[in-house]
């Protein structure tokens, strides 16, 4: 039954992760904490545990997306490459100050973070994209895979600093980055919601490789649970980049922020 579960968990958490850019640990993370923690079915989940075990499942995801989504030029090889210098040292600090957490701390904290990301997600398509990070030096073309050329940039250093955040809450709560990344490069970056998402699941990848090498070396990943949740995750990804295509995402992105809102809540006053 639990690994049923686990199965369907890692459907659901890659198709929505690789749909908007999350990643997918948002869903991962505290579905092991439930079946662990709360409900006893699943053994030896501690919230290291928890965060190291999604942190690997991301890695496939974010593989799966990235083949998926280049297939359609939606990946900016280019500014990704300097987002990785931020990215992966961050989420290799995340994974070990992870050890930090208890069971209710995680609570809390994850609770908090991810109450963050539904505002975040809320405000994506309000506020209007900053133009201070716009410097002709800096802009660069993208050529979609529609054909359509995009122009925007930014100072390296700021997005090093970006992905650096980005990568920490990464290691940290085993979420891959994307749930930073992809608002603040269309807000502060100017890259195009279709661009952005592909880069994002790119950040993912290489973040969660970093990550999960940290909580490799401190043994905080379940290899049986992760097993489970791979294969599922992998086909789930491919999915999730496929209804990007096809799909109103505004309607996917407003029911995900009302129910990571009301989980959010729940986590905290599970917390105390």
């Amino acid at each position: 039954m639990e690994f049923i579960l686990l199965a369907v968990t890692g459907t659901i958490a890659a198709i929505v992760g690789s749909l908007i850019g999350l990643g997918g640990g948002i869903v991962i993370v505290p579905v092991l904490i439930f079946l662990g923690a709360e409900l006893g079915l699943l053994e030896d989940i501690t919230p290291q545990i928890a965060v190291g075990t999604s942190s690997l499942v991301l890695v496939f995801i974010g593989l799966s997306s990235v083949i998926s989504y280049n297939k359609n030029k939606q990946v900016d090889w280019k500014n990704g490459k300097y987002l990785l210098f931020g990215i992966i040292p961050g989420a290799m600090l995340g994974s070990y100050t992870s050890s930090l957490f208890t069971v209710d701390s995680l609570k809390l904290y994850f609770g908090l973070f991810i109450i963050l990301v539904s505002f975040i997600l809320l405000a994506r398509d309000k506020i209007k994209p900053f133009k201070i990070f716009q410097n002709e030096k800096y802009i660069r073309p993208h050529t979609d895979g529609t054909g359509k050329v995009h122009y925007y940039g930014f100072p390296p250093y700021i997005g090093v600093l970006g992905s650096l955040l980005a990568g920490f809450a990464a290691g940290l709560f085993g979420v891959g980055g994307g749930a930073l990344m992809t608002p603040m490069m269309i807000i502060l970056f100017l890259m195009p919601p279709s661009i952005a998402v592909g880069t994002s699941m790119f950040l993912v990848l290489f973040g969660s490789i970093s990550s999960a090498t940290g909580h490799l070396i401190q043994g905080n990943i379940h290899f049986l649970y992760a097993l489970t949740l791979i294969p599922a995750a992998y086909l789930g990804a491919k999915f999730g980049v496929k209804l990007n295509r096809k799909l109103d995402s505004n309607t996917v992105v407003f029911i995900l922020r009302m129910v990571l809102l009301l989980l959010g809540i729940y986590m905290i006053i599970d917390s105390w």
